[in-house]
């Protein structure tokens, strides 16, 4: 995406420095986010409190369909923060003159591996490590020697799966936003923009609800079988 202007590109075109600085772009904008919601917390909540307790709230409800509401609760700050993180991330990249960090797979592959280390340590920390590894050779006794290799490839695959998805519809977005403001510079037009920006948004839903159904069957895995 070097051919796509940047503020931060008129100090270097370098990738790792793109990446660097609108990561950095994000991860700020994330904190101030919580840190202006939780300045004044109030019973009766208003502005950005009440804009944050509405996101946690479907993020809960969402993982309650999943896995349960208690579960769900569990998993929640892990979930929450992933979200907000790759909306963010999303949405920097539709203003003119920034770069949407998750177009970069150094963003998006460290996300998909967070995500799986954790949903397996969940796995064998709620289950034991002989329960959990035994459930990747499915209910058939006969099959074991078939269905072992697939679940493990099966399992790996959602790393690509993460990471690559989110990677290159981003990556799509960025350069559509690239000919749309080739074509009309000056005059943004706001239908392709309302719709990279439905597409940030679900992107990150996406992810939300793909790492919920990832833990869930990992810590549920007699209700798999």
């Amino acid at each position: 995406m070097g051919e796509l202007f940047t503020f931060f590109g008129l100090i270097s075109h370098n990738h790792t420095w793109i990446f660097l600085t609108h990561m950095l772009l994000t991860a700020s904008l994330v904190i101030l986010l919580a840190r202006m919601a939780m300045k004044n917390l109030k019973v009766v909540p208003t502005g950005t409190q009440n804009l944050l307790e509405a996101y946690l709230g479907g993020v809960l409800a969402m993982g309650a369909d999943v896995m349960g509401r208690e579960q769900a609760r569990r998993y929640l700050p892990l979930v929450a923060t992933l979200g907000l993180f790759i909306g963010i991330a999303n949405m920097i990249g539709i203003i003119p003159g920034f770069e949407a960090p998750s177009a970069f797979l150094d963003f998006t592959l460290p996300l998909a591996l967070v995500v799986f280390v954790y949903y397996n340590f969940e796995g064998i920390r709620r289950n034991g490590i002989i329960a959990y590894l035994k459930h990747f050779l499915g209910p058939v006794w006969w099959l074991y020697w078939l269905m072992f290799p697939i679940e493990i490839v099966s399992h790996i695959s959602r790393i690509i799966s993460l990471s690559f998805r989110l990677f290159g519809n981003v990556s799509g977005d960025d350069m559509f936003l690239m000919v749309i403001l080739m074509l009309a510079p000056w005059l943004m037009p706001m239908i392709p923009f309302a719709l990279l920006t439905f597409m940030a948004l679900l992107q990150a839903f996406i992810f939300m609800m793909l790492t919920y159904v990832y833990i869930g069957s990992a810590v549920n895995i007699s209700e798999d079988h």
